[in-house]
């Protein structure tokens, strides 16, 4: 072979190979026993690998081994789900059962069938486990069962028991599935509303003091009232505005939260350049990089701007599918806005504060409408004319609403208990505004609302702050749904007690019994707030106003230095804050420390330079959170007091902290 003479065999040599076939012979006939009757055990195991070492070349040999590889795979799994299923049986409600059984599952060789049907003799024994009902959308998703069928699934378990959460909220995602990805049959979605809303309202009516079905009406009412993409619905400057300014911040308001607001998707130009190297912020607390409100700064050139030219300024996205909500739908309607930049060419510095800004009532005066900032407040509420105000009424959304409105009224006149039917009217009666608004709210039912929220606070204390809050929503639409409304609220301070870092005109929210705050989108233009003597928990969403320079929030319910986050989005404009009289330090326990910054909760970055600020001073160590808050702010004027965690200590970190203070407590500081 290969040029090698061969050599004859002896006789040596021949009895070798005659034992080595014979071995061979043996190895291949228990082999081959083994194979045919599917024998697997390590012993035949040990047969197969002495074979193949024998013969490498032995193709059924390697073959058998993936056969016995699969074999006891298949044994493995079929022993771990019966001891997962035994488990179930002592604990049906066990995650970490549930959670093993889904990981075995998912490495293959199950039967769906069996999945199945052990899921059905399971849910005969309690219907609503919500862990068996989230791993039936597992295994349907994993084995590629239709939606279309396990929908008829939901409709059986509902008809069977009305009191089922676990099978309303199964159906309603898949119902989403099935209209995103417009599955023939459910392609209009105002049909498949319709249709279900009857058959919710079977539910409902049928026993309406049951609050699973309840439930899935208020999912369908949001289907109902929500738009196909998230929406541009303000922005500042407002279209049409004419501001004089040659550095200010644009912000741009989503009716949801989105990602993706860049230089890529978001154009800013002149007459004469656009503007390339613009970096938006989104404007929120969480570390999502999502935000309803998104910010950039922008700086006219000089040479651009003097006393007898006006600069056009327009923004736009013409590319908008860019910008996505969190739900992953992207925003492919193109808009824009436009304003008037008019500054002149070396405009005056504004001066230090030089007196205390004052709250009181005998510091403002009714406002003049032909003001400067009356003006702005006017050309804010009639931008109905820019490209992003585009959202229309839609018949059938109204109508759909409308007959809602109907039956519900109507249940009130029967129905024993009303609480529940109070709670429905009312957010229906919000929601028919809601898709009758073109531009400008529409609070045509908004008294109705107030009322029936009044009424619910007496009918059920035991959810007050519920009702509380959607009550200062509701306040807060109708206040700020038109300028005549509005400018009951706006007052100008006296020129007597004005200050110049503020302007003349101040939004009075005071004494509302407000206990949470919203409806921002109507507020960009506001740079003096008074919200003192409320009920205020928290201020979120506060951080979309970027021209905000006084703020008040006196005798309110804060019981924390977290409470006060948005603060941070505020250090280039806040000057004058108020957060005397309210609950900071009360507490024992501050709850929100693990929901919000902390250096226990890590959903800030630890700032390094709090360490160099406290240089291992005992007294400032426990302070990182307010440090956190004021930290970067320049307040000119802080009004503290009346709060337990303000001590002696703590007023000389503020000094530390706050060199350009001039005011504290309304006391002057040399």
């Amino acid at each position: 072979m290969h040029g090698r003479p061969r050599k004859p065999s002896t006789p040596v040599d021949e009895n070798a190979s005659s034992l080595k076939a014979n071995k061979l012979k043996s190895l291949q006939s228990q082999f081959l026993h083994n194979h045919h009757n599917k024998i697997y055990t390590e012993e035949a195991l040990k047969i197969n690998e002495k074979l193949i070492e024998a013969n490498p070349e032995f193709m059924t040999a390697w073959n058998y081994r993936k056969l016995a590889f699969e074999d006891r795979i298949q044994a493995l799994i079929d022993e771990e789900l019966r001891v997962v299923e035994n488990a179930l049986r002592k604990n049906f409600k066990s995650y970490g059962a549930w959670h093993h059984r889904k990981w075995v599952v998912s490495k293959g060789n199950t039967s769906t069938e069996r999945e199945i049907g052990l899921l059905n003799k399971f849910q005969q024994l309690d219907t609503r486990n919500f862990h068996a009902w989230n791993y039936r959308r597992s295994i349907a998703e994993l084995k590629n069962i239709p939606d279309e069928k396990e929908l008829k699934y939901t409709t059986d378990m509902i008809e069977t028991n009305f009191s089922n959460y676990s099978a309303w909220h199964n159906r309603s995602v898949l119902l989403s599935h099935l209209m995103e990805k417009k599955v023939e049959g459910y392609l209009q979605k105002e049909i498949i509303l319709k249709e279900e809303y009857e058959f919710v309202r079977n539910a409902v009516f049928t026993d309406p003091d049951d609050q699973s079905g309840w439930f899935y009406h208020l999912w369908l009412l949001d289907q109902t009232v929500k738009v196909d993409m998230p929406t541009l619905v303000s922005s500042w400057p407002p279209h049409g505005s004419d501001i004089n300014q040659v550095t200010f911040p644009i912000i741009l308001y989503f009716d949801e939260p989105v990602e993706g607001v860049s230089s890529h998707t978001v154009t800013v130009q002149t007459e004469n350049d656009i503007f390339k190297n613009v970096t938006w912020n989104p404007l929120s607390t969480n570390k999502f990089k999502c935000a309803q409100a998104w910010m950039t700064h922008l700086s006219i050139p000089h040479e651009e701007v003097n006393s007898s030219k006006k600069v056009q300024v327009k923004v736009s996205s013409e590319m908008s599918d860019g910008i996505i909500s969190l739900s992953g739908v992207t925003s492919s309607r193109p808009w824009s806005f436009g304003f008037t930049v008019s500054v002149c060419q070396n405009p005056q510095p504004a001066e230090g504060q030089n007196r205390r800004l004052s709250y009181a009532d005998e510091s403002f005066c009714t406002v003049d409408t032909n003001s400067n900032s009356a003006g702005l407040l006017t050309s804010y509420f009639e931008s109905k004319t820019s490209d992003y105000e585009q959202s229309t009424s839609s018949k059938w959304k109204s109508e759909m609403i409308a007959t809602e409105i109907d039956q519900y009224r109507d249940m009130l006149t029967w129905a024993e208990s009303k609480k529940i039917g109070k709670l429905t009217l009312a957010r229906l009666l919000t929601a028919y505004d809601a898709v009758m608004s073109t531009g400008a709210p529409d609070t045509a039912n908004m008294e109705e609302v107030l009322q029936l929220y009044t009424e619910l606070m007496k009918l059920d204390p035991a959810h007050n702050q519920y009702y509380m809050d959607e009550y200062s929503l509701a306040l807060l639409k109708q206040v700020t749904s038109n300028k005549e409304s509005l400018l009951k609220y706006c007052w100008q301070y006296k020129e007597s007690t004005s200050s110049n870092i503020t302007d003349s005109l101040c939004l009075r929210l005071n004494n509302l019994s407000l206990s949470r705050i919203g409806s921002f989108e109507r507020l960009l233009w506001v740079q003096s707030l008074d919200l003192s003597h409320n009920e205020l928990h928290s201020i979120e969403g506060l951080e979309a106003l970027q021209l905000l320079s006084c703020l008040n929030l006196g005798h309110n319910k804060l019981s924390s230095f977290m409470a006060l986050d948005p603060l941070r989005f505020l250090k280039s404009s806040l000057k004058v804050l108020d957060i005397s009289y309210n609950e900071i330090g009360a507490h024992t326990i501050d709850t929100r420390r693990y929901l919000c910054s902390s250096p226990m909760s890590h959903t800030l970055d630890y700032d390094s330079k709090f360490e160099e600020f406290a240089n291992g001073d005992a007294n400032l160590v426990n302070f990182w959170d307010a440090y956190s808050i004021f930290g970067g702010l320049n307040l000119t004027q802080l009004d503290i007091v009346g709060n337990v965690a303000v001590d002696e200590r703590f007023v000389l970190f503020l000094a530390k902290l706050l060199p350009g203070l001039e005011w504290l407590d309304g006391e002057e500081l040399n």
